[in-house]
């Protein structure tokens, strides 16, 4: 709530200070605030009151926000974003897809909605639509993370089971960003289901190195080992998987004896 009070007297002494007409130093009239920088502005105020009360759980709270700031400014990209998020969240997927679309028609250059874009229809079965959004991302000269549109897109690929695709582009995302955990990890199991598990150990290690376990990591690196016929190795990703993600999907499917 203390967030709350201060963006909106925020958000009072903004609008306040926008329909005041004061004379300046000089003798001269202070230019007026447009009504369109006033309903942005209004717009970004409530569209970060969303962002903050649905990464804490008040999705209902959250929703209220970002009706409001798209009340104010329905051109607001990243309303539409957040908004986007939030439907996905509360599984409203059809409505998800027209806000992400939104987003994306209000910004079309943009490397950031293009690729929130992409990844939304990959996620929903559209995968040739995506990649046409993901290129789009990447023609953007001022984008700032191209590594994560390489990285989703190679995903995509994947998904639509074209190997030699994703190979190219998370190789690429490696390049811009060698640091970036998704592509390691994904190049590790594009790797392994290629039956190349020596050369997936490497790419699950340096995933290993950046200290952001997984259950999917680790059961990966699991099958890997166990591909590789390096029992002790397995045996370590097992106990690690079973300790730190005991309840996950993944370490079930290591307990579950396999089917004869």
């Amino acid at each position: 709530m203390r967030l709350e009070r201060w963006m909106g007297a925020a958000l009072a002494l903004m609008l306040a200070g926008c329909v005041t007409n004061t004379d300046g130093e000089f003798g001269g009239k202070m230019p007026h605030t447009s009504k369109g920088q006033e309903a942005e502005d209004a717009a970004r105020i409530h569209t970060e009151l969303g962002q903050q009360y649905m990464a804490n759980g008040d999705l209902q709270t959250a929703m209220d926000k970002l009706t409001k700031a798209l009340q104010f400014d329905n051109d607001y990209a990243p309303a539409h974003t957040v908004m986007a998020v939030l439907d996905e969240r509360i599984n409203r997927p059809e409505e998800a897809e027209q806000h992400y679309r939104r987003a994306a028609q209000l910004e079309p250059d943009k490397g950031g909605p293009n690729n929130n874009l992409g990844t939304f229809l990959c996620r929903i079965g559209k995968g040739e639509e995506a990649i046409g959004f993901f290129q789009k991302a990447l023609k953007d000269p001022f984008y700032k993370t191209p590594d994560v549109a390489l990285t989703n897109e190679g995903i995509c690929q994947l998904r639509m089971n074209d190997r030699a695709g994703a190979e190219v582009s998370l190789r690429k995302a490696l390049k811009d960003n060698p640091q970036n955990g998704e592509a390691l990890l994904q190049t590790a199991r594009l790797l392994y289901l290629n039956n190349d598990a020596f050369r997936a150990r490497a790419f699950i290690q340096r995933f290993d190195a950046l200290g952001q376990p997984s259950a999917v990591a680790l059961k990966l690196g699991y099958e890997i080992e166990t591909r590789l016929g390096n029992t002790d190795a397995a045996q370590t990703y097992r106990r690690r998987l079973q300790s730190q993600f005991p309840d996950s999907e993944q370490a079930h499917a290591l307990d579950t004896p396999a089917s004869p």
